[in-house]
């Protein structure tokens, strides 16, 4: 994966992370989950911990949140929500 790929979506876990990966997907957009390994063992997302972020390469970014419904408008992702890695 390229450095450069941008963060879309974060999600509060694995299950909604793969669902939301796969709707990207399904419209051709490749995609990358980027979680830390107490993810995989936790079923909770307590400041950070459980989050997977959903990236996406650049060119790519405008159109997958607009198939989310999503925008970041005026904010970066962790100004709505997504940690910092």
């Amino acid at each position: 994966m390229d450095e450069s790929w941008q963060t879309v979506f974060c999600a509060s876990g694995m299950t909604q992370a793969r669902i939301i990966a796969g709707r990207l997907e399904a419209e051709g957009i490749a995609t990358h989950l980027q979680y830390d390994a107490a993810t995989t063992i936790y079923a909770i997302t307590i400041d950070g911990i459980g989050e997977v972020r959903i990236l996406v390469p650049p060119d790519d970014a405008a159109r997958a949140m607009e198939i989310l419904g999503h925008t970041w408008e005026d904010e970066s992702p962790e100004e709505s929500g997504c940690s910092e890695t």
